[in-house]
């Protein structure tokens, strides 16, 4: 462990990183149901400052899914080799250039040819290497019967692919995550009217979890935002990240709240694909509740096949493509949330992509009522989504969109003070 950490695990043992209330404890939404979500509660407990730390105490002296509790102190940064230097895009794939890269695309980006340059073929190869070398250091997995949590109002995951595969009983709290830079990002001529970018990296990605919370989290691209990027193809900036929380593969049982959501393209998607029913039919169900969405271009969230709840959520920033995106046999619940976008249309807080259903009960948009059921009419979405979240489990909602602003700015992100559940 780092020297200078010993001070702060010091003084962090004495700071709680949450309160000791039971209640402000308990998870709300859906990971309250089913058999609940209590993460690693009453087993052994891990104090980490470095990425091989953590990756030690998440295999837990090899019973990696009996309980435990691991709390993160200070940075931990998922390119941190076990000497502590951190390794970069040179280490992952020498020689690999991403201008070069773009060059064998034309200038346009319009087709690839391995004959274009002479250097092309190994740029190719450089680039799928380096994506795996990239993947297979900064990926770390969290299994069953965990609570990840951060010591004191510091804890950040820098770089970290954070994921979750097939783990169930799960809690994150208070953690600060980075989205991870791809530094291997590749272009796809046909994605899209003129192509598009594919990072491979989420902040957090669900696959096949269940009962899951992520309570009291910021997640954001940090020191690399998208704007800093190099310029790519038509003007634009280089996509080198991903997401901020992916939720697929029949995941299910989730609650994210009292989270913040920054300065990002792509935040949240609740499903595999348009696709994947076979895996996501009667799974996805999800409560989003009391988070801020501040910055965010879309997906806050992009649900399909889920049964999600989002409510007393505050959006506000920029104007953005949307806000809540109702995809393919998707049932949103939508209550009591605050959007924000000064300048902005009731329209821009929902859009259907391939949904049916979507209902909203009090909503405001720029401080008045948003009447979002008669925008989802007017693009053909319906106001009965089959299930109201009142007959599943208890939840409060606050009524009023001063009282929503004031307890979200107030409590949502990694550090903040904990309010009543």
């Amino acid at each position: 462990m780092r020297r200078a950490a010993v001070l702060l695990l010091g003084l962090c043992l004495l700071w709680p990183a949450a309160p000791a209330s039971a209640a402000e404890h308990a998870p709300t939404g859906w990971a309250s149901t089913g058999p609940g979500t209590t993460g690693g509660a009453g087993g052994r407990t891990w104090t980490v400052d470095t990425r091989a730390e953590l990756k030690a105490a998440l295999a837990n002296d090899g019973a990696p899914t009996a309980p435990k509790v691991i709390r993160v102190v200070g940075d931990v940064d998922g390119h941190e080799r076990e000497d502590g230097s951190l390794l970069g895009e040179q280490d992952y794939a020498p020689g690999y250039d991403l201008a070069k890269y773009m060059s064998c695309f034309g200038e346009d980006g319009s087709a690839w040819s391995d004959t274009r340059f002479a250097y092309c073929r190994q740029q190719r190869q450089l680039r799928q290497t380096g994506s795996n070398n990239e993947k297979a250091q900064i990926q770390l997995t969290v299994p069953s019967n965990t609570t990840l949590v951060g010591a004191g109002r510091d804890a950040r995951l820098l770089g970290v692919f954070l994921t979750v595969d097939t783990g169930s009983n799960i809690v994150l709290r208070d953690l600060h995550l980075e989205a991870p830079v791809d530094h291997f990002t590749s272009w796809s001529p046909g994605d899209g009217a003129r192509g598009s970018w594919n990072a491979r990296f989420d902040a957090l990605t669900v696959i096949t979890g269940r009962n899951i919370r992520v309570d009291h989290c910021t997640f954001t691209d940090g020191r690399f935002p998208d704007g800093a990027a190099p310029l790519g193809f038509h003007g634009e900036r280089v996509q080198r990240h991903d997401g901020l929380l992916d939720i697929e593969d029949g995941s299910d049982l989730i609650t994210v709240s009292h989270s913040r959501f920054e300065n990002h393209d792509k935040a949240i998607l609740v499903g595999s694909g348009d696709g994947r029913g076979d895996r996501d039919r009667g799974h996805l169900k999800v409560t989003f509740a009391r988070n801020l969405f501040t910055g965010i271009v879309q997906r806050a969230p992009r649900v399909r096949f889920g049964q999600v709840h989002v409510v007393n959520n505050v959006h506000r920033g920029r104007a953005p493509l949307y806000a809540l995106g109702v995809g393919v046999e998707s049932a949103i619940f939508s209550e009591r949330n605050v959007f924000r976008y000064p300048g902005g249309r009731p329209s821009l807080a929902v859009a259907d992509y391939g949904g049916t259903r979507f209902h909203d009960t009090g909503s405001w948009f720029n401080g008045r009522p948003a009447r979002l059921n008669d925008v989802a009419s007017a693009v053909g979405l319906g106001g009965d989504v089959g299930w109201d979240p009142a007959d599943v489990y208890d939840h409060r909602a606050l009524t009023s969109p001063a009282a929503i602003e004031r307890y979200v700015l107030r409590h949502a992100g990694a550090g903040r003070p904990y309010g009543r559940p």
